[in-house]
């Protein structure tokens, strides 16, 4: 599931990057509409995956600890870099290379799910069995 919301968020920004306003506005909406997907797939789907891992005494602990990541810190970065990359393709007073502007994190989301593909390990496998229906 978090795979699916980070293949998501790279198809939304991809979206972004080759619509407009004339051929191209079904992109636009279709990255739109795949906010729940990312949002839910990503975010919620992270939520309930560290509830199930954290035990009852650090339960209220980890998800206090996912939300500074992901709201606040996470967050912090992601808006700094987003302005520095608007920034960067800026073409004049008010406008900005906006497919330049979308690529980026395009990509940073495609290099993201990569690596969590080949290196994530679910520690859960191990607690509850590795059996279909476990968890």
């Amino acid at each position: 599931m978090l795979l699916i919301g980070m293949a998501a968020w790279t198809v939304r920004y991809l979206f972004f990057t080759y619509g407009d306003v004339q051929d191209g506005l079904w992109m636009l909406y279709a990255g739109i509409i795949l906010h729940g997907i990312c949002y839910d797939f990503f975010f919620v789907t992270g939520q309930i995956y560290t509830d199930k891992l954290a035990g009852e005494k650090i339960r209220s602990s980890a998800q206090g600890m996912i939300t500074l990541a992901t709201y606040g810190v996470g967050m912090l970065i992601g808006f700094w870099l987003a302005g520095n990359v608007a920034n960067y393709y800026k073409t004049g007073a008010n406008s900005h290379a906006w497919s330049q502007v979308w690529v980026v994190p395009a990509i940073i989301a495609l290099v993201i799910a990569i690596l969590f593909a080949l290196f994530f390990k679910d520690p859960t496998k191990k607690l509850f069995g590795s059996e279909k229906g476990k968890i």
